[in-house]
């Protein structure tokens, strides 16, 4: 065997996980932990290479160093998982067992090659991943949602529950967010849409964000919340903390599941009735998704305007339909038409954006509810995206366009300071 191709998976595994071992007898773990990050990788690195280079197996140079910086990865990161961290190309990693690893590029999946040891091997790297946020997995609670440092989302799933072995998804956030500008060029909105949901933004309307898993809302959520100024002191809620909120005057909550005993937990719910106390100006729910909704739509009601928050729905009557739905949760007695009466007078506009057939992210309409006409929530679209098919390349064809009618709730702008030109209304443009 002359180099690293030739050798069977398993044998190179087993080769790193020897040398690995060896590494590990001969570091000073405690004096490591004392020592500044950057020194300790150096002082680690210089040793695995001078043991790497001191053991009879057949790999030339450039194979000894790539399993230096694997091994590397090992002892300080996430294993196998890091060049794909480090590549700024992949949105998604997923793991569907040890040894089958794919990636997400520009919307697309593809397999990587990359592989785990063993489930051993991969249940270390998930159990690094939560501990790190206070959190946990074993067979009593086989599921959890965590994050990693640069804000990335996690969740891990293992046995009992995922039958193949342990299971892990991560939906990446880049080292630069994108930006409003971004959108624009990657034609995911228009100027002239962006100039109306910012007005909404510094004009203080309640928006409700909506699209499917992996459409872009929390990405718009981010931009949208820059738009929030300074001076206002925001609170954010979410299920496993991801927002990168600018501004200085941000507190961030996160929910908190239960102990090993199954008690302690701290829902969304109670976060939402405790961010009431805090003296916010905007409060910002990453995502909505159960009897929270009720207390986030009080909250709109009784002047903790601006607010923002992102719900899983496939359009947008949809998302008022869901949150009508997560409203009934809260078990409250209420008439239906009097929960869509709260609805139409909390919420003031619905975002919708999807991922379209070729990967590209874009804001199918952006829509004003009216009110409530004949027990039904009321709604008009502003902007929209209409879909003309899909070029020879793939891409789909489609026009952003105004649909021509001014919105209610232009005149409640222009009073907060925030006109909206009446060309806004008239745009079009081909994509």
């Amino acid at each position: 065997m002359a180099n690293v191709q030739t050798f069977e998976r398993s044998e190179y595994q087993q080769v790193k996980a020897d040398l690995h071992r060896k590494i590990l007898d001969r570091l000073d773990l405690e004096k490591l932990g004392r020592t500044p990050s950057d020194t300790a990788r150096e002082e680690v690195l210089l040793l695995i290479r001078n043991t790497v280079n001191s053991e009879a197996v057949p790999l030339s140079f450039a194979e000894r160093e790539r399993l230096a910086r694997e091994i590397l990865d090992e002892i300080f990161g996430l294993g196998p998982l890091e060049p794909l961290l480090k590549d700024p190309s992949v949105s998604d990693i997923l793991v569907n067992r040890y040894d089958r690893v794919y990636v997400e590029r520009g919307g697309k999946l593809e397999p990587t090659g990359l592989s785990f040891k063993d489930d051993a091997h991969l249940m270390q790297i998930i159990d690094r991943i939560v501990s790190r946020v206070g959190r946990r997995v074993d067979e009593s609670s086989p599921m959890v949602d965590a994050r990693l440092i640069d804000g990335s989302r996690v969740n891990a799933i293992i046995p009992p529950l995922a039958i193949d072995g342990p299971c892990l998804s991560i939906r990446r956030f880049g080292r630069d967010p994108i930006t409003a500008r971004n959108m624009i060029e990657n034609k995911t909105l228009t100027e002239p849409m962006l100039e109306l949901l910012s007005a909404m933004v510094k004009g203080r309307l309640n928006i409700l964000i909506s699209g499917g898993t992996g459409a872009g809302k929390t990405t718009l959520l981010n931009v949208l919340s820059g738009y929030i100024p300074n001076s206002e002191r925001i609170v954010t809620i979410e299920d496993a903390a991801e927002l990168q909120l600018k501004q200085e005057h941000v507190v961030r909550l996160e929910t908190r599941p239960p102990n090993i005993e199954g008690k302690g937990a701290v829902r969304q719910r109670q976060l939402v009735i405790n961010s009431l106390r805090m003296r916010p100006d905007r409060i910002v729910v990453g995502e909505v998704r159960g009897e929270e909704a009720f207390d986030m739509l009080q909250a709109m009601n009784t002047g903790h305007e601006g607010s923002l928050t992102t719900v899983h729905a496939n359009s947008q009557r949809d998302a008022l339909a869901r949150v009508e739905n997560m409203f009934s949760m809260a078990n409250l007695n209420i008439p239906e038409r009097a929960v869509r009466q709260q609805i139409a007078a909390a919420i003031h506009a619905v975002v919708q954006i999807a991922r379209l057939s070729d990967g590209s992210r874009k804001v199918i309409t952006i829509s004003e509810v009216t009110g409530v006409e004949d027990d039904v929530l009321a709604m008009q679209d502003i902007f929209v995206f209409e879909r003309k098919g899909i070029d020879e390349s793939g891409k789909v064809k489609g026009t952003f366009h105004a649909t021509g009618i001014r919105p209610k709730f232009a005149d409640r702008l222009a009073t907060a300071g925030c006109r909206l030109r009446p060309a806004l209304f008239e745009s079009k443009m081909e994509v």
